[in-house]
């Protein structure tokens, strides 16, 4: 046991120093930027009536671009989400409308390949329905874009959360990447397994878009955010994620039904296969759960027990959501994710995996 304990150790500890190192170099777009270069902003909707007009307004209130225009893509809404569009955005906002899928495309990137397809700016800004943008936020994030060389740059909002659940498993996204993802070697990396994004709010050059083959790309893909970042990399592109806490905010899922149904459609691929998701799901237990129940054993595993939580609270304090209690919790979220994880096994093999009213297996 205490061998197992001050391997734990050892491994908790890296990455909280890794989690640390991260924190210091994660790159944040500078507020009060301007650009003059023409931009698209592209938003992608589906039976959204509900909460998309804090989202239009904060299209709409967007300073510091010269040259703007924002698409909205109706994806066969069925709740009026294409009158409340209209409504919110009158003659400033060109409303795309579509229905049926055509075979092989999944909803996400078929709506996203048709908003890229009639956008005519240089920078292309996917925006999903439950974001809300700072009023400066495309322009310092295009701006970071381009200061940095980069081709494409994901802004990871600050997520808000409201039932148990989300508190417990929305905190681990800012968490994972912070802790296990090289940030500054991977925005410059070749390497497709170190491509990442967040398609909540996505910024990239519409050259490398193109040439990666933009969504038609990864047209089947359920996690198509990183997909499409994998395409990116592949093609030549460069880029990855950077802080969007200070300009973008984001209710994901609200509720706990919501944060099961949402995760539970892509988890069991999310790790490139079920058998990624079982090994991924199984280590995070042991280096987050296990170590609380050696303390009962030895005193070797209290640095692994308090390491998880600690890293966690990086990740909050970095991230501005809440940090302490939230952070206590860390090996009640392991449990909360390796149980969503079975939940997404369980209908991938039995065909009950929807989004939005399609099937997705």
């Amino acid at each position: 046991m205490t061998t197992v304990a001050v391997v734990l150790d050892v491994v908790v500890v890296m990455l909280l120093l890794h989690s640390l190192v991260n924190a210091v170099l994660l790159r944040r777009p500078l507020r009060g930027a301007t650009v003059d270069e023409p931009v698209s902003i592209l938003l992608p909707v589906r039976n959204e009536a509900h909460r998309v007009t804090p989202t239009l307004q904060s299209l709409l209130d967007q300073a510091g671009l010269a040259q703007a225009e924002i698409l909205v893509y109706d994806d066969g809404s069925t709740d009026g989400t294409a009158d409340v569009v209209r409504s919110g955005g009158g003659s400033r906002i060109e409303l795309l409308t579509g229905g049926d899928l055509p075979a092989g495309w999944l909803g996400k990137p078929h709506a996203c390949a048709r908003l890229a397809a009639a956008a005519s700016g240089n920078v292309l800004i996917f925006v999903d329905a439950d974001v809300v943008l700072g009023s400066d936020a495309i322009a310092a994030a295009v701006a970071l874009l381009r200061q940095q060389d980069l081709q494409f740059v994901s802004p990871y909002p600050r997520q808000l959360t409201g039932s148990w659940l989300e508190r417990l498993v929305q905190p681990l996204l800012w968490w994972s990447w912070l802790t296990f993802l090289p940030l500054r070697v991977a925005e410059r990396s070749s390497r497709q397994s170190l491509a990442v994004a967040n398609g909540q709010f996505l910024v990239v050059d519409a050259k490398a878009y193109r040439n990666a083959g933009g969504h038609g790309a990864v047209r089947d893909e359920v996690v198509e955010d990183v997909a499409l970042a994998r395409a990116l990399v592949e093609s030549g592109a460069h880029g990855g994620f950077v802080d969007g806490s200070g300009i973008a905010r984001c209710r994901m899922y609200d509720g706990t039904r919501a944060v099961v149904d949402g995760y539970a459609k892509s988890a069991w691929s999310a790790f490139g296969s079920p058998a990624g998701a079982v090994v991924t799901a199984t280590a995070f237990l042991a280096v987050a759960v296990l170590p609380w129940a050696l303390v009962a054993v030895t005193a070797w595993a209290w640095p692994a027990a308090i390491g998880g939580p600690l890293s966690r609270l990086v990740a909050a304090l970095r991230s501005g959501s809440r940090p302490i209690l939230d952070a206590l919790a860390h090996p009640l979220s392991a449990l909360a994710f390796a149980w969503i994880v079975a939940v997404s096994l369980h209908r991938h093999r039995t065909g009950q995996l929807a989004w939005k009213s399609r099937a997705l297996s």
